[in-house]
């Protein structure tokens, strides 16, 4: 599988290059266009014919969304904004401790999965609901105990003066 996942990238790499370079021959001034195309076509005949046959029905690659596809990753590896900004990710990332690691790949997977935040959402829901229910059985009891201390404390008062009030029969 990794295997397959560099061979995909690296296609995806030579794509990206084989644009640049047509990219180039069309701007490049002078000669008619199609000559340098073709004989550029013609060095690079086993790459072009598997990049030109991974999209069949499209005539040459020149459809608009190969265009455009390739397009878009192509300025993207220009812009230097972007590549300063996935430098800079990627260095803040390195940095990070082994736990922020952990944390940031759960929480990334967490909010990158749709059923993942639905039962975390109620994992946290139940959580906060039963700590509330805690405090509150805790609060209630403490409430009353201090009750029935206090009322056993005043009838015990109570029967004191009443039936003890000379001192005697202690």
């Amino acid at each position: 599988m990794l295997a397959l996942q560099s061979e995909l990238d690296s296609l995806r790499a030579d794509n990206i290059k084989l644009y640049e370079k047509i990219k180039f021959l069309q701007s490049y001034p002078g000669r008619s266009y199609p000559g340098r195309v073709s004989r550029f076509l013609q060095s690079y005949p086993g790459r072009v014919s598997r990049f030109l046959q991974s999209y069949p029905g499209r005539a040459g690659g020149s459809d608009d969304t190969v265009t455009v596809r390739y397009s878009s990753q192509y300025e993207e590896r220009l812009d230097p904004f972007a590549s300063f900004s996935k430098r800079e990710r990627q260095r803040r990332y390195l940095s990070l401790s082994p736990w922020d690691k952990v944390t940031l790949s759960l929480g990334r997977g967490i909010l990158s999965n749709k059923m993942a935040r639905t039962i975390a959402f109620f994992y946290t829901l139940f959580l906060h609901c039963l700590v509330f229910l805690v405090l509150y059985k805790t609060a209630w009891s403490e409430s009353i105990g201090r009750d029935c201390s206090a009322f056993c404390a005043k009838k015990y008062s109570d029967h004191l003066h009443r039936f003890h009030e000379n001192g005697d029969n202690l």
